[in-house]
């Protein structure tokens, strides 16, 4: 019994210190990442110009952001669930979002002057914040109880 007492400990204490790690990407994102699109989309920004980017530099920013989120997200769902198959799983579904995230956020940054912005907003959520890891929790644990 006390055992998985302190097993549980251990697990949500995990978990706790892996979610404040995201909320410090989140709090630093300013200090750690190149994003011209921060101040842009917090503002009133459906007729406003694209604010002035390098792409190759925000391409680079992007990334950084979704791997780290992701190597966090990892662990999250390591820690809840403490099984490979689904560490490996998630791991292919990772690489698959990232691919057409960012293939999908260029795209659409490049196809015109003013490209549709609230496509471009939500692209850009996907790849900087975990989102991803609240749609694989449930959908893990789902997975889990049925079988």
């Amino acid at each position: 019994m006390l055992q998985n007492v302190w097993k549980n400990k251990q697990t949500i204490l995990g978990i706790v210190l892996a979610v404040m790690l995201l909320a410090v990407i989140r709090a630093f994102e300013n200090q750690l990442f190149y994003d011209p699109f921060l101040a842009f989309f917090r503002g009133t920004f459906q007729n406003a110009v694209l604010p002035t980017y390098e792409t190759g530099r925000l391409i680079i920013s992007l990334s950084l952001r979704y791997w780290l989120n992701t190597a966090i997200s990892l662990g999250i769902i390591y820690i809840v669930f403490r099984e490979k198959s689904l560490l490996q799983l998630s791991g292919l579904l990772y690489v698959f979002f990232y691919i057409g995230l960012l293939t999908a956020f260029v795209i659409v940054l490049k196809s015109s002057d003013k490209p549709d912005y609230m496509t471009l907003f939500y692209i850009r959520r996907f790849l900087i914040q975990p989102l991803l890891l609240l749609l694989f929790l449930p959908a893990f644990y789902y997975q889990k109880k049925k079988s």
